[in-house]
């Protein structure tokens, strides 16, 4: 009985601090707060992004919020049907001024994790530790309804829902060009920032797998949204 008397009390104590919480936190550490693609990579960052996966009204208003920045340039896209269905897809067609070798299909929680991916990590970091800015995003697609590693059984891959996207390169204003598949085990300066930025991409999806994960990516970052920071 007592435990019962003080875990009501914890939680009475709990309700009466979130709307304190609400009002004194600054928006990046408040958790209850809409997500902005300006907050600080973190742990709450991580769990709006999380939540957001759950409430695509939500996401598309911090979605949209981020194009009228000029942070993200998309476009909503139709109900995909089919064996691999897609609720509330939209085509992103880039990121501010850094361009993609194309447009992909993403959930809406893909395109705003690769927004700060791309906003706050890789884009910064190109030109602070190469001296050069990052203009374009290679990738070798989102969208793919199959199962995982192409296998004829098991589950269905994050690509069948559009929450992952390969990115096999990034490409610099100077020309240089930055492969996962030649410059991940080197040691120039290009290989570090690509290692770099792939340890930063961790914060913002769910899983980041790369070429130390397995053979089967070698060649690029898979970057989705199951899991909770898993980072390899």
């Amino acid at each position: 009985m007592k435990g019962l008397t003080g875990l009501a009390i914890i939680l009475l104590l709990a309700l009466l601090l979130v709307p304190w919480l609400q009002k004194t936190l600054p928006p990046a550490l408040n958790p209850f707060t809409p997500l902005n693609v300006t907050d600080e990579p973190g742990w709450i960052t991580r769990y709006k992004l999380k939540r957001l996966q759950a409430d695509p009204d939500a996401c598309m208003a911090a979605l949209q919020r981020a194009r009228e920045g000029g942070y993200i340039r998309f476009s909503r896209v139709e109900r995909v049907e089919g064996n691999c269905p897609l609720s509330h897809p939209v085509r992103v067609q880039g990121f501010g001024d850094v361009r993609l070798s194309s447009s992909f299909l993403a959930s809406c929680s893909l395109a705003l994790a690769t927004t700060l991916f791309v906003t706050q990590d890789a884009k910064p970091l190109a030109a602070a530790e190469l001296g050069s800015p990052l203009v374009r995003l290679d990738h070798v697609g989102s969208y793919a309804c199959r199962n995982i590693y192409h296998r004829a059984t098991g589950r269905l891959s994050e690509h069948a829902t559009a929450e992952a996207l390969d990115v096999t390169g990034f490409r610099l204003r100077d020309g240089r060009v930055i492969t996962v598949q030649q410059a991940w085990r080197q040691t120039h300066p290009e290989s570090l920032w690509l290692r770099q930025t792939f340890q930063r991409s961790c914060a913002w999806y769910g899983n980041s797998l790369g070429p130390d994960y397995n053979s089967a990516h070698a060649s690029h970052f898979h970057l989705g949204m199951r899991g909770f920071g898993v980072c390899r």
